[in-house]
């Protein structure tokens, strides 16, 4: 099933005016990046929220929010917000305000250095 995009335009409406977001099609759907660092998605008609690991229990204690798993294992400080809790732009706004606030204060990212593969040993002397 593709994705909601009446939800994925919501959630563009309410993500802040910068050029360090970016828009990256994974998952089945479409989720968003601050820094190359996910904020939030869309995957099919769910929302899927960056809440960090210490707002994880609370965030799973609000109405239509539940555990984010697509492999049967829960992924700690993720949750997916269900259709019914992500109708208007106010209840997006609330999450992914809360996301934007989590991701923000995490430390960048090391750059990643690349690996050589390794050098071949040639032989010397000449045929």
């Amino acid at each position: 099933m593709p994705y909601d995009t009446k939800l994925a335009a919501r959630v563009r409406n309410v993500l802040p005016p910068t050029d360090r977001i970016f828009e990256r099609h994974m998952f089945g759907g479409v989720v968003f990046l601050l820094d190359g660092k996910m904020i939030c998605g869309v995957t099919d008609d769910d929302l899927m929220v960056r809440v960090g690991p210490e707002a994880y229990e609370a965030a799973l204690a609000r109405r239509h929010a539940r555990p984010m798993d697509f492999t049967g294992r829960p992924l700690t400080g993720f949750v997916f917000v269900g259709a019914a809790g992500s109708r208007t732009e106010a209840a997006v706004a609330s999450w992914v305000r809360q996301a934007c606030e989590f991701v923000a204060a995490l430390p960048a990212r090391k750059p990643r250095t690349r690996r050589r593969p390794p050098r071949i040993k040639r032989s010397r002397t000449r045929r």
